[in-house]
């Protein structure tokens, strides 16, 4: 059985390493044994660090991985909410910098 994925708000709580069970592994919804398949085989998109038999990761890596870091020009990601409806594959995709409504262009 496998553990429900954690949340933005867990994710983002997190200390500067954090375990790749189950921290790393819920954040991106994998099982136990995957994670650590995964991780052996070097295909988990973040980079595993050994402290002695422990495995870790920093977590600004899998802020990175998961899109919460803030852009370089200092504006978060905004993300839609609530259920999207069908296959809609532009519901999934973070939403880019909120557009200003004034116009850009000066007279």
């Amino acid at each position: 059985m496998t553990s429900p994925a954690l949340t933005i708000a867990e994710v983002l709580d997190q200390p500067a390493v954090v375990p790749l069970w189950p921290t790393v592994g819920r954040a991106l919804g994998l099982a136990e044994s995957t994670t650590y398949q995964l991780a052996a085989e070097g295909r988990l998109p973040i980079e595993v660090i050994r402290l002695g038999r422990r495995r870790v990761a920093r977590t600004i890596d899998l802020h990175r991985f998961l899109g919460l870091i803030p852009q370089e020009n200092g504006a978060a990601p905004v993300y839609q909410t609530g259920a999207s409806a069908g296959n809609d594959e532009a519901a999934r995709v973070p939403a880019g910098p909120p557009q200003s409504s004034k116009s850009t262009l000066t007279s």
